[in-house]
């Protein structure tokens, strides 16, 4: 891992320029109205386009609500959500149309997110204001279906059946920046940065829960096939990965094979959520040369996070991961090579029902029924660098869960401090380092080794 290489690369992303107009399209000369009742999808996108015919500009509102459906930005059109404005998404399907895309790892058709920059480049979204997903009625509908699909032995299908719009997807784009705003309550996941490169997220404050009410996947923010990515000034509160890095699903992630790599995320505050940094567990196209730094957890469920299953296949490389703070997670490093088997394995006898039934499988069903040979489809992390962390308050200091024909090898754990109730278990590793690494378990108990070979330092 060159760290220098990543400040080079920070240096070149904060000079990325979205669109170069002067020129200013209010939103509201076009037919928007700010009343929280009329939807302003074509309004909307009515302003986009004529600031996309007139050579780029940018797209603005006067104060108010706007209720919309999903727009799509053009190349060299910025939106500015000023403060005292809020994009709210509609509570009507029709009104995201199916683009093809990638979700959860697959190739497939899927609803627009609320805010598209889709196959575009020199874009910039941004302003002091708030981009709402209105996202409730999608998790009405997936824990309806969950209820539906979990005593089917469908729950691997759910989240793909279910469609929920994302609020932001920047997808097969290029020199973009979103910056500053405020983010809530979305259908599915929140920003989802897929096949982009040279992209900047600054300054997001992202509530994808509603008070009390928790929104089921709403990742905050995705990487994912995605390169020369600054993510930094970002506080997520939201109820599953905070910050995600992510490189396609099974054999259709193996057959696309597009990494993640040259990513910083830096300066940064998860809250709620299952993992301040998470690599996977979509990790067939690989992740490599990621830098995060000056980062803060805040009774998120998990601190720094590994995860990936057999069938993904991919190789995680190459991370640096430093000066990170955790206060109340239940796990301060966790590594797992078989997360969640439910998940990702189809029973016996749904197949064989879904045959017998001579349905014409959905295109994404398909993708997900494809098996994938064992030597094709073991994941390997190898190479991580964890260095400066102080963890209070854990549940368990470490959790590490390799494969027999697959060890978690080669990482480096210098200066750690952690006060847990339990020290955790180290499964399936070979070749690991520990430096001043001091782990304090209320119950006595020290990290435990199992099939573990060549680990030094470990008291």
């Amino acid at each position: 891992m060159n760290s220098q290489r990543m400040v080079s690369l920070v240096g070149l992303l904060l000079g990325v320029s979205a669109a170069v107009g002067a020129r200013e399209f209010n939103a509201c000369e076009y037919g928007a109205v700010p009343d929280g009742k009329t939807v302003n999808t074509k309004a909307i996108q009515k302003a986009i386009d004529a600031c996309a015919q007139a050579g780029g500009g940018t797209v603005m509102f006067s104060p108010g609500t706007y209720l919309s459906g999903s727009i799509f930005l053009k190349e060299r059109v910025d939106l500015r959500v000023d403060e005292g404005v809020l994009i709210k998404g509609v509570q009507d399907e029709s009104e995201y149309p199916e683009i093809y895309t990638r979700v959860a790892g697959i190739e497939t058709d899927w609803p627009a997110a609320l805010i598209n920059a889709h196959n575009v480049s020199n874009v910039r979204i941004y302003g002091k204001g708030t981009i709402d997903g209105a996202g409730s009625m999608w998790w009405d509908k997936y824990w309806t279906m969950r209820r539906e699909y979990d005593p089917k032995g469908l729950r691997w299908v759910v989240d793909y059946d279910c469609k929920r719009p994302r609020l932001i997807l920047i997808y097969n784009a290029s020199n973009v920046k979103l910056e500053g705003l405020t983010l809530q309550e979305p259908g599915f996941w929140t920003v989802h940065i897929c096949y982009s490169t040279n992209v900047v997220v600054d300054g997001l404050t992202i509530r994808a829960n509603l008070d009390e009410r928790v929104g089921p996947s709403s990742d905050g923010i995705d990487i994912d096939s995605s390169s020369n990515v600054l993510v930094q000034n970002c506080d997520i509160d939201c109820n599953d990965d905070n910050f995600c890095l992510k490189a396609g699903r099974d054999a259709d992630g193996l057959r696309a094979n597009r990494p993640t790599y040259n990513v910083v995320i830096r300066d940064c505050i998860a809250r709620r959520g299952h993992g301040l940094i998470t690599f996977g567990s979509e990790t067939s196209g690989g992740i490599y040369n990621v830098e995060a730094y000056n980062l803060k957890a805040y009774g998120t469920t998990t601190g720094i996070r590994f995860k990936s299953t057999q069938g993904r296949g991919g190789t995680v490389r190459d991370a640096y991961l430093h000066d990170i703070q955790m206060h109340n997670v239940r796990e301060a490093v966790k590594l797992d090579y078989d997360w969640y088997p439910a998940y990702n394995t189809v029973p016996e006898e749904v197949r064989k029902q879904l045959e017998a039934e001579g349905r014409e499988f959905p295109k994404h069903w398909k993708a997900l029924l494809q098996q994938v040979p064992e030597d094709l489809g073991t994941p390997y992390i190898r190479d991580i660098t964890i260095r400066n962390i102080k963890a209070v308050d854990s549940e368990t200091a470490i959790s590490v869960s390799g494969r027999k024909n697959q060890p978690a090898g080669f990482f480096l754990l210098e200066n750690i401090d952690i006060t847990s109730k339990k020290a955790g278990v180290i499964k399936n590793a070979e070749n690991w380092v520990f430096r001043n690494v001091r782990i304090q378990a209320e119950d006595g108990s020290k990290v435990r080794l199992e099939n573990c070979s060549n680990m030094t330092g470990l008291e």
